[in-house]
Parts: structure tokens; sequence; C-alpha cells
């Protein structure tokens, strides 16, 4: 494709040198350009794509997108733009022939359901005989593909090029998480949703966003930014939905289970073998049934079945797919093993998901309830003790550890989280666990040492909740990403704790 081809689109741009030159591939890592790419400079908040301006030319790269005037010459065309981040997602439409074009899009954004409630829109599309495609926290899937989530939305190039395959696939839908952090910079502005979905807003990446203001104005641009003919689902229940609700062009379709919302649920019935409950709907009234359990787990039903009366779907399809979905892979996911000891691996990674999740277990506890968890290195410091008070307060025992430390060290996070648990007045304790004691926090930074330790002391009537990285496989400790998995790590410590 010609150059000046791909820059349709973009307005104001400057070229320097040949604007017919020939691009045979994209690029924003420089490590990947090779003969024929085109090579886009972005700014980031950690590097400046242009300082490896040099590096794509001497690999090979065609051509140079970029927003700074450089400080020397190069042999290649250099294309001058206002925001290249812009420009990439506008290049990218034009490379892989606007792949939207062919696909209805919905996309979900909110603090936590997300990942829930995209698997559970799938299933329902499946049981309609569509086929769906997901771009999410776990991974990214579509027919019998799948390949594991670097991000959860990644970078437009990415994200088009993604959709370009799933089309070419056949795919008829696609569902996308959208973050936070993809709103701010752009990554979905080309996006043509027909449906967004607002799940709920809670503490979470204030490390990036200065305040709960400026973190729930990122997600409202989602709503902000959709035509009159697409749909807002927005869970009204919570606090920010009337506001959001007044700051979109599309159709409203609300939900909830504390109003009388377009879509409720009505004689609700919840135990450990999941939700039964009648789905109050404009189309009809209808029974459905879930082995997902928790009253979170209410509402991420409820934003799948809004996105899928948005679409046109039938409530014995909703029902159907609602009913065919058995678990969503590290959201309460329970871990066999050998002693058969209860034991719930779980994302929970913010203060509001871990108070919740710790409340919707509670009640199935018949012993002690026993949360290993810890927090984010580099990642919003203030929501440390916070999480630590909640566990203080809702456990029987906490086990404080590591959770993708990063460039800090665990134990300096780990006496955060300690700062807050103490506020519970749950006392300190040492391994092992003092006889007659049945309720007190240990410090291990040792997240594996800490499941082990938990399984370890817990019983047939106990429940032990590992809490914060749900379906991830790995640890990052400094740059480095090691593998680990909690739901491995679990039914291995219950194998040698019964040895």
């Amino acid at each position: 494709m010609k150059l000046t081809e791909l820059l349709n689109g973009i307005k104001g741009y400057k070229v320097i040198g040949d604007p017919e030159k020939d691009i045979q591939a994209i690029a924003y890592d420089s490590r990947k350009v090779q003969p024929g790419t085109l090579f886009v400079a972005l700014k980031g908040v950690a590097m400046d794509g242009h300082a490896y301006i040099r590096d794509a030319v001497q690999r090979g790269a065609s051509a140079v997108v970029l927003e700074d005037v450089p400080n020397e010459k190069f042999d290649v065309p250099v294309i001058r733009v206002s925001d290249s981040r812009r420009a990439l997602s506008l290049i990218a439409l034009q490379f892989y022939g606007h792949p939207f074009d062919g696909v209805d899009l919905i996309g979900i954004t909110g603090t936590n359901g997300k990942t829930t409630t995209s698997f559970l829109l799938e299933s329902i599309l499946l049981e309609a005989g569509k086929r769906p495609g997901v771009i999410g926290t776990i991974n990214y899937r579509y027919s019998e593909l799948s390949r594991p989530a670097s991000v959860t939305t990644p970078e437009s190039m990415d994200l088009i090029g993604l959709a370009r395959e799933m089309v070419d696939a056949s795919t008829t839908h696609i569902i996308m998480e959208v973050s936070s952090h993809a709103l701010v910079q752009g990554r979905t502005s080309d996006c043509p949703f027909r449906t967004a979905v607002f799940t709920n807003l809670s503490r979470d990446h204030l490390d990036y966003h200065r305040n709960m203001e400026e973190y729930f104005m990122a997600k409202s641009l989602l709503f902000r930014e959709l035509g009159r003919e697409s749909a807002a689902v927005i869970n009204m229940d919570d606090s920010r939905g009337q506001v959001l609700a007044a700051m979109t062009k599309a159709k409203i379709i609300t939900y909830g289970i504390r109003g009388r919302w377009d879509i409720r649920m009505d004689s609700i019935r919840m135990d450990k073998e999941g939700i039964r409950a009648e789905l109050v709907t404009p189309i009809g009234r209808r029974e459905i049934r879930s082995s997902l359990i928790g009253e979170f787990n209410i509402y991420n039903i409820l934003a799948a079945s809004s996105s899928a009366v948005s679409i046109g779907l039938d409530l014995d399809t909703i029902a159907g797919g609602i009913e065919r979905l058995p678990f969503v892979p590290g959201r309460m996911e329970v871990v066999r093993n050998c002693r058969d000891l209860t034991v719930v691996v779980d994302y929970a990674h913010t203060p509001d998901a871990l108070l919740k999740t710790l409340l919707c277990l509670k009640p199935f506890v018949q012993g002690r309830l026993i949360t290993v968890f810890g927090c984010g290195g580099d990642r919003d410091r203030g929501k440390r003790a916070e999480m630590g008070l909640i566990a203080g307060r809702e456990s029987d025992v906490v086990f404080i550890t590591s959770d993708n430390p990063r460039s800090e060290d665990p134990k300096s996070i780990v006496s955060e989280i300690e700062q807050g648990i103490r506020q519970s007045a749950m006392k300190k304790l040492e391994s092992p666990l003092p006889a007659g004691i049945e309720t007190g926090y240990f410090t291990e930074p040792n997240r594996r040492e800490a499941i082990r330790r938990a399984i370890s002391i817990a019983q047939k009537r106990d429940l032990v909740l590992i809490a914060g990285k749900g379906h991830e496989d790995y640890q990052i400790i400094g740059r480095e990403r090691k593998h680990f998995d909690d739901r491995k790590e679990a039914a291995l410590a219950a194998l040698e704790a019964a040895a």
C-alpha cells in the first residue's frame, strides 16, 4: 500500500520525502521493524518512541511518523503529525481495511466485572448461534483460537489488526473490555461501538489517574463518544450511573436490583450452588439460573443480559447462555485438591472487589475464612492499608504477601498493608498458629510460602481465599516475569500437606 493511502484521514500532516513509498507493515516498536515497515513514534508514560527512530531506520523502516522535529536527517520519508497515537489508529484502519465495518462491537468498562460480563455475553452469543470474539484481560479469542492477553485493551494498531483477523474468520460480534488507560490514550477512538456497558466504579489505578473524578472521566469517554444509533447499558445502582447517563447521546438501557430499571431481577435466590432469579426486561420475563455465586455476579448477569437485549436477542437465548457458563477462570474459581479443602482463587485486587468477595464467601464458611492477598508494586499505594483493614475485618486468618511487587521491596508493601490490618484490631501471629488461637494475621512476603502455610493450617470446615491474581500465571519481580499460578500452587500445597 502506498504511504499516501495510509495517511488518508489524518489532518494537517507534513511530509518530507517521497509520499509514494510502498508500505508493507506498520510498527510502533522499533524491535519489530523490518524492511518496508512504517514506524510510528509514540510518546508513552515511561518511554518516548522518538528515541528509537534511528534504530527503526537502521532496521529498514521505509518511513517514519513522528510529532517532534527530528534533530537529525534520515534517508527515509518523515511524516510530522500533531498526535502520533491518533495517527497510528487512522493508519491502522486504512492498512487493515476498516475491519469494524463488518462486525458488531460491544465495549465493556468499569472497575470490576468486565471479564465475567464478557464471558457471559460470549456464552449468550454462542447460544444464539453467533460467532463472537473477545478482547479482554484473560486472553484474546475467537473461533477455536486463543492467545494470552498482554494488556486488557491493546494499542490501537494491535486492536484493529486483531479485529481484521476476527472478521476474516467470520466473527459476527467483538466483545471488548475497555480500560481507562486505553480510553485516555485514544486506543479505541476509532472503534464504532454498537453497545457500551458500564459495570461500576470504585478505587483503582490512582497511580495513573490523579483522583477518582479523573478516573471516572476517563471511563466516561466511552459513553461520551457514542452516537445516537448506539446503546449505553448503565448500572444505575452505582452512584456514577445517573451522571454517566446524562453524558451520552446514545439510547440508554438501565439495569440494577435496587430500582425499577429497564432490566432488573426479581425473586432472587442465592446459595453455594449459584443464582436463581426472574429476569425482568422490556421484552418480557424469564427465569434464569447460573452456577456463578454472589451479588456482584447478579450485576454481571444483568450487564450481559442488557447487552444481549440491546442487540436484539430473545430471553430464551439469554437464559440458555447464562446457564451454560460453568465458571470464569480466576473469578471465584474453586481449586480441586487432594485434601478436599475449600480453596477459592479470585482476581479481587481492589478494595471494593476484595470486600465483595469476602462478604460473598462468608455465608458458606462453617469454620474459618483464611485470606491470602497482597498489593501490586509501583501501583496505587493508597489502597494498601484500605485492603488490609477490609481483610482484617472480614477474615478470621490473614496472610499478607506479595502480588507483582515489581520494583518495590515486597516487605515495604506488606508493611503498608499491615498498617490497615492493625486498625481492625486483628493481632499479628507467628508461625505455626498457636494452639487455641482461631484468628490473627501473618506476614509472609513469599507468595508461594504464604499459600503453603495457609493450606497447611486449613481444616475441612475452613475456606481459603487466595486473592489478587486470579487467572494470572506469573509474578512480576523487578523487571522479570516469573511463572506463578495461584491455582497450581494451592493444589501442590495441599499435596505436600497431605504427605
